[in-house]
């Protein structure tokens, strides 16, 4: 079970096709996500000015998605429907 909330850091950039699309692995097998805003932020960072988006994983989890958590806390779903998310304004 995943938490309530996890969260993914992108740059601005990306929330148009995010918005439209959700989050997909691209050239991943998963989308990771994050368990606190303080680590999405850091991975954000990795391409620019970090934008934070907040996934509902505790709907997601009872809408039937599955979610995985790696060694080093990373949690995993093969994708992030946009109706998930929380977009910044």
């Amino acid at each position: 079970m995943p938490p309530s909330r996890l969260f993914h850091g992108t740059i601005a950039s990306n929330l148009e096709s995010i918005g439209k699309t959700g989050l997909l692995p691209l050239n991943r097998h998963h989308v990771h996500l994050s368990p606190d805003e303080a680590t999405a932020q850091t991975v954000g960072k990795r391409r620019g000015i970090a934008v934070v988006l907040v996934v509902d994983s505790a709907r997601m989890s009872r809408d039937g998605h599955k979610f995985f958590v790696s060694a080093n806390d990373v949690w995993l779903v093969a994708a992030v429907p946009a109706k998930y998310l929380t977009l910044p304004i």
